[in-house]
């Protein structure tokens, strides 16, 4: 049995766009960023950041399009896929995920889908800083771990 799966959370890094196939079918086409926190061998703190291509076909696409925008936050289900071509004697290579599921972030501004609702205190705090999360400062011992 083989598995081609891959799932990811992260922010848009740019807006959706949407496009038909000659069939009539919908593409929408995105990119997400997700970071990674971790420590170096000298102890210091560092975040790196990856790109994911995500390609989103029919209804699906159309809503994504819709109602995702650039830095919203997605949730993605799919599978990888590398694409080749040839361009002017040299191999290009695009290696995107093609997704089965999207689901959306939270809306950003405290609203509801069917518009403004009364601030209640929880929403009237101040929002948590955006970014990397906060990561515990003890160092793991594999040798703790129960499996």
């Amino acid at each position: 049995m083989y598995l081609n799966k891959a799932i990811v959370y992260g922010n848009l890094t740019r807006d959706p766009e949407l496009k038909s196939l000659p069939s009539g079918m919908q593409v929408c086409s995105f990119s997400l960023a997700t970071n990674r926190v971790y420590k170096d061998r000298e102890g210091k703190r560092v975040e790196s950041t990856d790109y994911h291509n995500i390609v989103v076909f029919g209804r699906q696409a159309e809503t994504s399009a819709q109602y995702l925008k650039k830095g919203a936050g997605a949730f993605v289900e799919g599978r990888l896929q590398t694409q080749s071509w040839e361009k002017d004697g040299v191999k290009h290579y695009r290696t995107e995920i093609v997704a089965d599921r999207v689901q959306f972030g939270p809306k950003s501004g405290g609203a509801f889908a069917g518009g403004d609702a009364p601030q209640t205190q929880a929403q009237n705090a101040p929002a948590p800083q955006q970014g990397a999360p906060e990561y515990p400062e003890e160092e793991i011992n594999p040798e703790d771990i129960p499996f």
